[in-house]
């Protein structure tokens, strides 16, 4: 902070000492941290009027104004006069003085300060301008706002300033000191993690200024995901109930090959030139600030500078004109807006108002919503934080099964959270470069099971097919699974062979009471044989395996993903059986018996990414619960699959099984065959007795 001997009427509060604030190196504005915005430009640009006429309109109740003279007036010894004789050093003491006062005061009432100042002072006749900011204002401001007045009308301004004496000072000299400001402005700001924004006149100076402060005021990372969990929840109110499936996409690069923000900057740039290569998102997001909350705050400033309301809207419009949404989306989105429990969200870092449009000129945007910002007045930027927190409040607040679609390293935590992760793959010149490391981490060290669509269809695949296995957005098995193919209840997704005539089959000998012993347990483990072929492998996925061919070359088999990190539990004594079977299918599995839950240790789990707890019949489904919450108290990502012959029907549509593991991410339940039937689990109708012979014993 600075100033000159320009003297504005007092503001100059009175203060209470107080400890330093303490202030992070990238900052977000929370209810804890105070808010205090800088308010810079050229001498003559008319900061002082602007202030006044904020503290007119805004008042004093919620908002703190200040001007650099009369502060430095007021700490320094001897007031504005003896400061102006001071050396340099001394003068950047008093000035940190004067602008952590404003800081402590701030953090202890609550309200917004804006303190007007300087950043440079620069004579024509020198080379070079003076800087007299300090690092006190790069910790205590948490947003600058530089007013960017066409350095003709200031030097008018200067002329026609009665009350200031100020040297002659040409309108190119002007315009070169504006220049220098913004550029080292807009690089502190992004070194030091505080939003920055140029504020031109037009249409209306006072009216963006009321708007960006009431902004600043209320926002925080908080206040912003309330606001996109908000936008939610509206977009699943207006399902009137009925939803139980719900497709998060993300935008640009996935839904189009195209992205959006890239067209509206190069827009920008053919009609006036960026004056600055740091104006671009590409330089925004490569900066100290990378994909954080505060980037997209700071996005969105860079857009409200580029372009005002009716400007951004037609700007918009002519980016969306130029994008074609991939046929295979299009196709997939217009089948399920004709169902009434398939719901379908865009969530996108890009600009929301492009993607509406795009969305209307497919006849989509009826029922395909868009959760996104780029304008103040959205009142909230969607961050990789706020992708996968929406899909946790789908999950966890609105009971869906959520599939996800992305295509960077933005939308990891949307993908890793989601019940179905697709990875859409584009060309190879345009996808994104950093996304193959990403994902080979996501998949090696946090379990991700993700597929991927390949757009077009004659694009190379990312890592391997058996890794990441290629499905078709349009092929009838995905359709069907993504509709209705699977019985869910909340986020307990069950895999049932039902009717299918196999299990008929293998469903016979274990109901048969003629049936017991070696010959039962021979037929719970085919079942166990049988589930782990046609279900477990679906859910955990396959990798390659080099086995040696029978002509005696060398060739690439299949093995369950993960095979050796997974953990096949028997629940004792009647899932045993079961359980070989399935160990039958994966032999490099870690085996293990556990009559009661406390029998899982930690140890079993650590280091593993799949637990697969098998029992020959769930009945009321305490046992497994029990053994599930056991599982979540060790290890609270580890997927788990649990694993039955039967289950009785009336715990899951409104039993303990569901009411209990409902609100559990990553479960999967797959069974041979439900029943209405209640097992009463005693004498001679204990599976457990009937499979050792025991039927006999009291």
């Amino acid at each position: 902070m600075s100033t000159k001997q320009e003297n504005a009427p007092s503001i100059m509060p009175d203060f209470e000492p107080s400890p330093p604030i303490i202030t992070s190196e990238v900052r977000s504005t929370t209810k804890d941290k105070a808010v205090v915005v800088g308010l810079y430009g050229i001498p003559g640009s008319g900061k002082t009027t602007l202030l006044n006429q904020l503290e007119q309109e805004l008042g004093r109740t919620h908002f703190a104004f200040y001007d650099g003279s009369n502060m430095i007036d007021a700490v320094a010894p001897g007031g504005l006069d003896a400061f102006q004789r001071m050396e340099e050093q001394e003068k950047t003491h008093w000035r940190e003085r004067a602008i952590d006062m404003v800081g402590r005061s701030s953090a202890a009432d609550g309200k917004v300060a804006m303190v007007a100042g300087h950043f440079m002072f620069w004579s024509e006749e020198e080379e070079a301008g003076l800087p007299v900011y300090t690092q006190q204002d790069l910790k205590i401001f948490t947003h600058i706002l530089y007013l960017d007045i066409p350095a003709d009308t200031v030097a008018q301004q200067r002329l026609d300033d009665a009350e200031k004496s100020r040297p002659a000072t040409s309108a190119s000299h002007l315009r070169k000191w504006q220049q220098e400001e913004k550029m080292q402005l807009r690089s502190l700001c992004r070194l030091h993690g505080i939003l920055f924004s140029l504020v031109s006149p037009y249409p209306n100076l006072l009216t963006k200024f009321l708007m960006m402060l009431h902004d600043f005021r209320s926002h925080s990372e908080k206040h912003n995901l309330s606001q996109a969990e908000s936008r939610l929840d509206d977009v699943i109110a207006a399902g009137q109930g009925q939803l139980e499936t719900v497709i998060l996409m993300d935008a640009d690069r996935t839904l189009a090959a195209e992205d959006t923000g890239e067209l509206f900057w190069k827009r920008i740039s053919a009609a006036r030139p960026l004056d600055y290569e740091s104006t671009t998102l590409k330089a925004l997001f490569s900066s100290p600030l990378g994909y954080s909350y505060t980037a997209f705050r700071q996005a969105v400033l860079l857009y409200e500078e580029a372009a005002e309301d009716e400007e951004f809207d037609t700007l918009c419009q002519d980016v969306a004109s130029a994008v074609s949404m991939h046929p295979e989306f299009v196709s997939l989105l217009q089948l399920v807006s004709q169902q009434k429990h398939v719901g379908a969200v865009v969530v996108t870092c890009g600009l929301r108002c492009v993607w509406e449009k795009v969305l209307e000129g497919e006849g989509l945007s009826e029922k395909v919503k868009v959760i996104g910002g780029g304008r103040i007045a959205d009142g909230f930027v969607v961050s990789p934080a706020v992708k996968g927190a929406l899909v946790d409040r789908l999950r966890g607040v609105h009971h869906m099964r959520v599939w996800a679609f992305g295509d960077s390293p933005l939308d990891l935590a949307m993908l890793k959270k989601a019940d179905h992760a697709i990875v859409v793959v584009g060309e190879e010149e345009t996808r994104s470069k950093t996304m193959e490391t990403a994902l080979k981490n996501a998949i090696k060290c946090d379990g991700l099971r993700a597929r991927q669509a390949v757009l077009p269809t004659g694009a190379s695949p990312r890592l391997n097919i058996t890794k990441l296995p290629v499905i078709d957005l349009n092929g009838p098995k995905l359709i069907e699974s993504l509709l209705c193919g699977r019985y869910t209840h909340g986020d307990l997704q069950i895999l049932c062979a039902g009717e299918k005539n196999v299990a008929k089959l293998l469903a016979t000998p274990m109901r048969d009471a003629a049936v017991a012993g070696p010959v039962l347990r021979e037929a719970h483990r085919r079942v166990g044989w049988y589930l782990a072929i046609e279900f477990l492998s679906d859910v955990i996925g396959l990798e390659h395996s080099p086995i040696q061919h029978v002509l005696g070359r060398q060739t690439r088999g299949y093995r369950l993903l993960h095979e050796q990190q997974t953990t096949i539990v028997a629940l004792m004594r009647g899932g045993e059986p079961m359980a070989s079977g399935v160990n039958d299918v994966f032999p490099r599995a870690m085996f293990v018996h556990a009559s009661v839950a406390n029998n899982i240790k930690l140890r079993h789990l650590k280091g593993q990414i799949t637990v697969v707890l098998v029992d020959s019949v769930v009945n009321t489904g305490q046992t497994i619960v029990e053994f599930v919450q056991r599982v979540r108290e060790l290890h609270a990502t580890i997927r788990i699959v649990v694993m039955a012959g039967v289950v009785q029907a009336q715990c899951i549509s409104g039993g303990i099984l569901n009411r209990a593991l409902a609100h559990y991410a990553n479960l999967h339940l797959i069974a041979l065959r439900t029943s209405d039937t209640k097992f009463t689990g005693s004498g001679t109708n204990d599976t457990g007795n009937r499979l050792f012979n025991t039927t006999h014993l009291p």
